[in-house]
């Protein structure tokens, strides 16, 4: 196809003058919303540490003010089997690969948006093989026949200048929303470590009360069987030979249900690392196989709103929100478009790109919306009440976040307090029973009274491994609560992106 400089050099002039036209995008600017003026997460001040209990897992905890978070905060458990747990789950956990596919569909979708800041640039060849009705036409080929072919090669350029910021605000909305999706990819990373450490430490428990009642049963199966010698020396009544077989049927009666909730877990692991329920892992869970962290990290409240996903995806949703305004706002103005082509047409291929054949036009066109019924303006209404719904939702997101510290910071303090108890009143109720147990075989009691010390010692003992579990727990939910040092982990969400994705998009 021959070149011609001047209409396309033209056209080019006209595209750089609307550019320079261009002013800044209509609609608010996004500003980041501040941080919550609040010094603490709890009306009185944190102690210095948590109270401590002689027993594995009772350990103080210190609450360290600024501390940051480990991007792998579950290795401070010191558990091998959870580590390797966590790892597969990391690579074969369908939510996780879902949200990260997500992820590359809306900075693809972003990319693709970008594409309108550039003129479209199109070729098209059209052949074609033509008749004229020359009993009422001129024909149209020059050597007078009506039969021809025509052969037409033509480049296109359109573009839109972008002169109330229309595409700006466009891409500007769609890289909120890949932000925000990043953002709700680490959440799903953090939720899907937090429930694999949960899952482990309910296991652990589980195995705790399933073991404490494994003895408590064989304790209550030799003391049927003393009771059973007594009643045939006639020493005690068969009434209380039939008590005690029914204080060993409820405590077997208590073990079902605690290897049933064990097989759950076992089932929700092998979910959550991306197997069936038939391929369960490998991995086992003890309370006495898990250390307790000594040190615990308190982020200063206004460092909160950085850390936490949820706030972060909050804000992103904000920012597309206010995006959004200016794109309802440039939709009501004037849209500019400029096209320019340049080809040639001619009845011969070979003919093509010879002199007198070629063929080109440049043009505007100005399109204002002058009636519409309301509907634009009532779009951007629309926008706006949008932006106030994603304000609430955000300030609701900050406010639950708050909370969860303050949960976890509570219940951590209350935690260490609980089990302190439980290792008292537990130690206590098993000196008792055994107090119980040596006075009925000297028949210094009668079977009522070590009944009793039975039930209490058993009682006890599901409190005390509850309680141990608990502290687990709730320091792995503080950790989640802090947003889980997702900004120090090396694990790779997707494909390599700088930060400050959105610094790209921003208007003038």
């Amino acid at each position: 196809m021959k070149s011609r400089s001047i209409p396309l050099g033209a056209a080019a002039v006209a595209f750089a003058l609307a550019s320079l036209a261009t002013g800044c995008a209509v609609g608010p600017d996004f500003s980041r919303p501040a941080a919550p003026d609040v010094q603490g997460y709890t009306p009185a001040p944190l102690p210095g540490e948590t109270v401590s209990a002689d027993v594995s897992g009772g350990e103080a905890q210190r609450f360290l003010r600024g501390m940051d978070i480990p991007g792998q905060w579950w290795t401070l458990f010191h558990s091998e089997p959870l580590n390797a747990l966590i790892d597969e789950a990391l690579t074969a956990n369908p939510d996780l690969q879902s949200a990260q596919a997500a992820l590359r569909v809306a900075r693809e979708n972003v990319l693709a948006q970008e594409g309108a800041f550039f003129p479209t640039v199109t070729g098209n060849v059209a052949p074609s093989r033509q008749k004229n009705a020359t009993g009422s036409l001129a024909p149209t080929a020059a050597s007078g026949t009506p039969y021809f072919s025509l052969y037409t090669a033509q480049l296109s350029v359109s573009y839109m200048p972008d002169v109330f910021g229309l595409n700006r605000r466009t891409v500007e909305s769609l890289a909120a929303q890949a932000e925000a999706q990043r953002f709700q990819v680490e959440a799903t990373y953090l939720t899907l470590t937090s429930n694999l450490v949960n899952a482990a430490i309910e296991e652990a428990s589980l195995r705790a009360q399933i073991a404490a009642t494994e003895e408590i049963i064989k304790l209550e199966t030799e003391l049927l069987d003393l009771l059973r010698r007594q009643l045939a020396l006639g020493q005690v009544a068969e009434a209380e030979v039939a008590a005690q077989d029914a204080a060993l049927a409820a405590a077997e009666a208590t073990l079902p249900p605690l290897e049933k909730q064990l097989g759950l877990q076992r089932d929700l692991l092998a979910a959550l690392t991306g197997r069936f329920p038939s391929d369960e892992p490998a991995e086992t869970f003890d309370l006495a196989a898990l250390r307790l962290p000594e040190d615990l990290p308190v982020s200063i409240p206004s460092k909160l709103v950085e850390q936490r996903p949820d706030i972060r995806q909050a804000e992103e949703n904000l920012h597309a929100a206010s995006a959004a305004i200016g794109i309802a706002v440039a939709n009501r103005l004037p849209n500019l478009t400029l096209t320019a082509s340049d080809g040639s047409s001619a009845t011969r291929i070979g003919q093509l790109f010879t002199p007198g054949n070629g063929l080109w036009s440049v043009a505007a066109s100005l399109t204002q919306p002058l009636l519409d019924g309301g509907a634009l303006l009532h779009k951007e209404r629309a926008a706006r009440a949008a932006y106030d719904e994603a304000a609430a939702q955000y300030r609701s997101t900050v406010i639950a976040a708050f909370r969860n510290v303050a949960d976890s910071l509570r219940a951590l303090q209350s935690d260490a307090k609980a089990l302190k108890a439980a290792v008292r009143a537990e130690r206590a109720a098993a000196k008792s029973l055994d107090i119980a147990r040596t006075q009925l075989r000297l028949g210094a009691i009668n079977y009522l009274a070590l009944l009793t010390s039975q039930q209490s010692y058993l009682q006890a003992v599901i409190n005390l491994a509850q309680a141990r579990a608990n502290r687990y727990a709730d320091t792995a939910a503080l950790f989640q609560a802090l947003g889980g040092g997702w900004w120090n982990h090396d694990v790779v969400i997707t494909q390599p992106e700088e930060n400050g994705f959105l610094d790209r998009f921003k208007g003038p």
